[in-house]
């Protein structure tokens, strides 16, 4: 059932078509809903976000794409979180969590953290990874998987893979503390995404991110209207 083998149906896109799996048509399903519920300020999209991490980080496994899989972990927990912190009322010391704009300071440093951590990525993605993917294999072989180390072909657009892993962390921090700007970084990630996985023939997945795009910009607007309707001593 969570194997990648088992095709759902054949999707005629690009050279040859692409076999869409149960899994990861369940997962991309699950992460479509997330976002599109997180738009709508929804607090049972964190439900589906961890549905969509916890797939397919069964199909990173599979395909032996452990720096994947690793960054769903992450997401797992930031998905556990955002749905924590969305759910708590106010409890008379600290205000509900309402949407808002990040603070001018604030938003200046992350520019720049996210800035260095991307050139820094980008030098050292393939080294990175494959320190990750030996991290993945170790923890594994502590619950009895034993694998063997893959081999790693060169990250083949370093910039733009280093700019999504690291834009995409940042947004997922930024949306679980309802700022405005989660959404406008989602848009980047998903337009770099769509263009990267065009220019590979994925054509499934750069249709779904297609979606995502329009998703996220529609965000946008939705949260930036709500940020406006907000008072500007929200928490921060």
């Amino acid at each position: 059932m969570f194997g990648t083998q088992n095709i759902l149906v054949h999707i005629p896109l690009g050279a040859g078509g692409y076999d869409l799996s149960w899994i990861e048509a369940a997962g991309t399903l699950a992460g479509l809903l997330c976002i599109w519920l997180a738009s709508l300020e929804k607090i049972i999209n964190y439900p589906f976000g961890l549905i969509n991490v916890t797939l397919f980080a069964i199909i990173f496994f599979q395909i032996q794409l452990y720096a994947s899989l690793l960054l769903q972990l992450f997401f797992f927990a930031a998905n556990i979180y955002g749905w924590y912190a969305w759910s708590r009322s106010s409890d008379g010391q600290r205000p509900e969590l309402r949407i808002r704009w990040l603070p001018l300071p604030k938003a200046l440093l992350l520019l720049a953290v996210c800035v260095v951590a991307i050139i820094m990525m980008t030098l050292w993605i393939d080294p990175v990874f494959a320190a990750l993917t030996r991290a993945a294999l170790a923890v594994l072989g502590i619950f009895g998987l034993q694998t063997t180390m893959p081999e790693l072909s060169p990250d083949a657009f370093p910039f733009w893979d280093a700019s999504m892993m690291v834009l995409s962390i940042v947004a997922m921090i930024l949306m679980t503390r309802k700022y405005v700007e989660n959404w406008l970084l989602w848009s980047a990630v998903n337009v770099i995404s769509v263009v990267i996985f065009a220019i590979q023939g994925v054509w499934a997945m750069a249709l779904e991110y297609l979606i995502l795009t329009f998703i996220a910009l529609n965000g946008t607007r939705l949260w930036m209207r709500s940020a406006r309707e907000h008072s500007p001593h929200a928490l921060s």
